[in-house]
């Protein structure tokens, strides 16, 4: 239920979201979701990508500064609350959530949490009943 998410430091300067996007487009890795957090000088783009290893690769071939690094993706429904209920197993089960950020579609939201203790916000979850969808699934979309 572990997924590969990677995180690339990029300075803020024009340009450099482009030759990601390019770059890992020509080599036919596709971006199922992101988000890019940033400030005066750099920003941290964070993707979920349908060959994690391979852009991992491409991009430090390229000289980024890349890690992978370990999330999870809760499947909630599209409704108002839904979030708020997981949220609240989470904080309950003492979960300290880093960050997140979601998509949806239509009637289905999927969340990427990042959690400080990767394995027991997998096993909070499992433990309630929430479903997380596994990393070659989302990898597909």
């Amino acid at each position: 239920m572990i997924v590969k998410q990677l995180s690339i430091f990029l300075e803020n300067k024009q340009g450099r979201l482009t030759e990601v996007a390019k770059m890992l487009g020509e080599a036919d890795v596709n971006m199922t979701a992101f988000s890019i957090a940033d400030n005066s000088d750099f920003g941290i783009l964070r993707l979920i990508v349908s060959d994690p290893e391979q852009a991992y690769d491409l991009l430090l071939k390229n000289k980024f500064a890349v890690t992978l690094t370990d999330v999870v993706c809760l499947l909630c429904p599209n409704t108002p609350g839904s979030l708020a209920k997981a949220l609240d197993i989470l904080n309950e089960g003492n979960v300290f959530i880093e960050y997140m950020y979601a998509f949806s579609t239509n009637e289905q939201a999927y969340v990427i949490i990042k959690a400080q203790d990767i394995e027991k916000c997998v096993e909070t979850l499992q433990k309630n009943k929430l479903k997380l969808l596994a990393a070659d699934d989302l990898y597909k979309l």
